[in-house]
């Protein structure tokens, strides 16, 4: 079954020639408004999860819950599709259920509101948005447990539920959830953010219609909507090629001592459409890493790659769907079956980013990017203090860029482009906590024609008692670069005890005690390098070594000698003509991973990361009885 959609005025919807006058001011007035949804939120939200770091997601859709402008969209179709009850004037929709609406949302701690906006009683567009918030309940402070075997441990599970209805605020329900919040204030209060930044929404949807016509605006979203689809046809016949390419990359563990788990998929082209199998993927994990990836979301990620990267102008939305075919095998760790752990999702989901650029890149090198910064590290601290107020901080880590076909990959920068980083004297005044060191890690970036960016380190000082969590990867696999560039450096995390013991951490770990006193050193990996380092310019290898980036030693990966603080121009082309000489017969490759296997992975990592290999991949229980049973 789907939703009904109550109409108290119905009419028929008439699609009429728009102008390119009227179309161009509605576009950007739906363009505006989305950054002002963006705008109202950041500005009444409390967690510094959605105040500081933006980890949440507007869009405005047409009546069909088709995103038209936007970020992170493509929620509301799996939304309409899990749910049966009632659309009506005056609702809104709260969900934070993956299995529920299809992964419109991948885990518990993201809020999905959604609110129909009906003129004259006939539905004409939707505003929605999600927020991660803070914590949601479940089995550790920040709800994100590493250890899950079951979603049930993970917070309180919110399915599509009218928290608003006829207008009216269905205060017991948000009361019920609040209560099962470590942090009900923050909560409560982006929770009324983002309902604030959806009326904002509707407001600009109905001058939009006062001033141009239900008929005009409607039509103008569905030409928007066509627009954006003959943009993505150009790009998709231009740079996916008929043969198949196949590509696999790897989460480097499930926290629990267990990995590495693949991703692989296939992609083709067939007509005008593009086609993406993900046969190959690991099943499903029995921890919390799994990601289960809506496949309307994955056009969404497909699209968000591809426009940013051939022609950022472009406007982004959900036209192009009906051009991109995608198959997730069920009961692969992209596709759990219920009740698996989602909560982890991050890692799966930006790993995602990685395996579209080397699927892509293959069919035009030239437009190939590295891989790069592909998740959102997560640090916690939580605990009382010494006025035994309980204090919770969730921040998302940022990286290296990868090497791109345009220059060099932005060091210290985020997955997202729209995410900002937490500025430390937030955290000070309103955490037990002193950053120590805040910088870019020099030489993180892997060497290339184009340089990729830097990891960063963030030094954070404890100031009372309590529990830390760390979720990051590719502590064990390499960013890789591509070609000939150089991969990036691996993440590493490490505690300075008071006590002057040093402890090295896991990517993955959760309800590490801390101390006043400890420091702990929370280091990102860089991007892959882009192209022959030894192409790249020796004033650029010099600046970057005045700006710290790249230390002496480490210039000499691109062959530059500099001695006295000046580049050594004889020195540095007998160096490249050495190294070019010691490549020669040596085929270069598209990829550079720097490993050849797994297997041969596994018996360098005690040397190389201080951590024992990981076992093979756990498998779900019910999923390996599957297996068997075929």
């Amino acid at each position: 079954m789907v939703a009904t959609i109550i109409e108290t005025h119905p009419a028929p919807f008439n699609r009429i020639p728009v102008d390119p006058i009227t179309l161009d001011i509605v576009e950007n007035a739906l363009r505006n408004a989305r950054n002002e949804m963006d705008a109202v939120l950041f500005r009444t939200a409390m967690s510094p999860g959605i105040r500081e770091q933006h980890d949440a997601f507007p869009l405005i859709a047409n009546e069909e819950g088709k995103m038209v402008v936007g970020q992170f969209g493509s929620f509301l179709y799996g939304f309409m599709q899990g749910y049966e009850g009632t659309i009506e004037e005056g609702d809104i929709f709260l969900t934070n259920d993956p299995y529920s609406c299809n992964g419109a949302v991948s885990h518990l701690n993201d809020w999905l509101l959604m609110m129909p906006i009906f003129h004259e009683g006939r539905l004409v567009s939707w505003a929605a948005m999600f927020g991660h918030m803070t914590d949601v309940g479940g089995k550790v402070p920040g709800s994100l447990p590493t250890d899950a075997k079951m979603i049930y441990e993970e917070g309180i599970i919110i399915p599509p539920s009218k928290i608003y209805r006829g207008g009216e605020l269905n205060s017991e329900l948000l009361n019920l959830l609040l209560a099962n919040c470590r942090m009900p204030e923050w909560n409560k209060s982006d929770f009324f953010a983002i309902i604030a930044a959806l009326r904002l929404a509707e407001r600009r949807v109905r001058e939009n219609i006062a001033r141009f016509g239900t008929d005009t605006y409607i039509s103008a979203m569905q030409d928007m909507l066509d627009r954006n689809k003959s943009a993505m046809a150009a790009i998709i016949q231009m740079i996916i090629p008929e043969n198949k390419a196949y590509f696999e990359d790897w989460i480097d563990d499930d926290g629990m001592g267990n990995g590495p788990y693949k991703i692989a998929c296939t992609l083709w082209r067939d007509g005008e459409v593009a086609y993406f199998d993900f046969t190959g993927s690991d099943p499903q994990s029995s921890s919390s890493i799994n990601f289960l990836l809506n496949e309307e979301m994955f056009k969404m990620f497909f699209g968000a790659f591809t426009i940013n990267l051939f022609d950022p102008q472009i406007l982004f939305n959900d036209g192009f769907y009906d051009l991109v075919d995608v198959h997730i095998p069920e009961g692969s760790i992209l596709k759990p079956k219920k009740p698996a752990a989602l909560s982890c999702r991050t890692h799966m989901l930006g790993r995602i980013f990685d395996l579209m650029g080397g699927l892509l890149g293959q069919g035009a090198p030239d437009a190939l990017n590295a891989a790069g910064f592909s998740d959102s590290p997560h640090f916690m601290y939580s605990g009382f203090d010494s006025n035994e107020e309980w204090y919770q901080l969730f921040q998302i880590g940022f990286g290296g860029i990868p090497g791109r076909p345009a220059g060099d990959g932005p060091d210290g920068h985020s997955l997202w482009p729209a995410f900002t980083n937490v500025p430390n004297e937030f955290l000070e005044a309103y955490f037990p906590l002193r950053i120590r060191e805040y910088s870019t890690i020099i030489d993180s970036g892997g060497a290339g024609l184009h340089r990729g960016g830097n990891g960063i380190r963030i030094a954070y000082e404890m100031l009372e008692p309590g529990e830390i969590s760390i979720h990051d990867d590719r502590w064990l696999t390499s960013p890789w670069g591509v070609n000939g560039g150089e991969p990036g450096t691996r993440s590493s995390k490490t505690l300075n005890r008071i006590d002057g013991t040093v402890e090295n951490l896991p990517s993955k770990c959760d309800r590490i005690s801390v101390q006043p006193g400890d420091i702990l050193f929370f280091d990102t990996w860089g991007g892959g390098g882009w192209g022959d380092p030894l192409a790249r310019d020796p004033a650029l290898v010099m600046a970057d070594v005045n700006r710290a980036l790249v230390s002496v030693d480490g210039a000499k990966r691109y062959g530059v000698v500099i001695v006295d603080e000046q580049v050594d121009e004889a020195a540095t082309a007998a160096l490249r003509t050495s190294m070019a000489s010691a490549q020669t017969g040596t085929e270069k490759q598209l990829f550079n991973r720097g490993f050849t296997s797994i297997e041969e992975l596994k018996s360098r990592c005690l040397a190389e990361t201080g951590f024992e290999p990981p076992k093979a991949p756990r498998f779900a229980a019910h999923t390996a009885r599957t297996q068997a049973s075929h």
